[in-house]
């Protein structure tokens, strides 16, 4: 889908990166070895999605950092658009048949804004462990993509919040705060 409308892989590769999770930042040489492009290529990127206002910048020292500029009146839009072509938003729709969710986050690779065709999804709650492995399979065909799911409860989400690096995730259903 995206690259009809935008035939760069690398300023889509960007943009998944920047906004799939907007709290993702990063530097120029990083992004090259991240994403397996030439520096001067995500150079090139970096300078065109930043004029037009859809990065942000800031200097540390000698690195420049990159992120999506949330204020952007296109960011909800592009937030969106990305969801969508990673098949988040489905994700997202089958959360309410589960059982009681009380929090579910995305990590690993697509929390840092990487399609690598695997979404780890971890949900917390009294969820319907059966339900689950038969919508993951539904989903997977529409998404075309692997979903592995780890399901905890609220205890044991407490014990391993530290080893899931859960402020690095992608949180894409809270019901309460945990």
């Amino acid at each position: 889908m995206l690259e009809s409308l935008i035939t760069s892989k690398t300023r889509i590769k960007l943009l998944l990166k920047f906004f799939l999770n907007p709290e993702n930042q990063a530097y120029l040489r990083g992004l090259a070895e991240e994403l397996g492009e030439s520096t001067n290529a995500i150079r090139v990127e970096l300078n065109r999605l930043t004029e037009a206002g859809l990065l942000e910048s800031t200097t540390s020292g000698r690195t420049k950092l990159y992120r999506a500029n949330q204020k952007h009146s296109l960011f909800p839009d592009l937030h969106s658009v990305v969801k969508k072509y990673l098949g988040i938003d489905k994700v997202q729709a089958i959360l309410n048949d589960m059982g009681k969710v009380e929090l579910a986050f995305i990590t690993g690779d697509y929390a840092q804004g990487r399609d690598s065709g695997i979404i780890d999804l971890v949900l917390v709650g009294k969820i319907d462990k059966a339900y689950i492995q038969h919508i993951v399979e539904k989903a997977e065909d529409i998404i075309k993509r692997k979903i592995r799911v780890l399901v905890l409860n609220r205890g044991e989400y407490q014990r391993l919040k530290d080893k899931l690096q859960s402020e690095k995730a992608l949180v894409i259903w809270e019901e309460t705060v945990l």
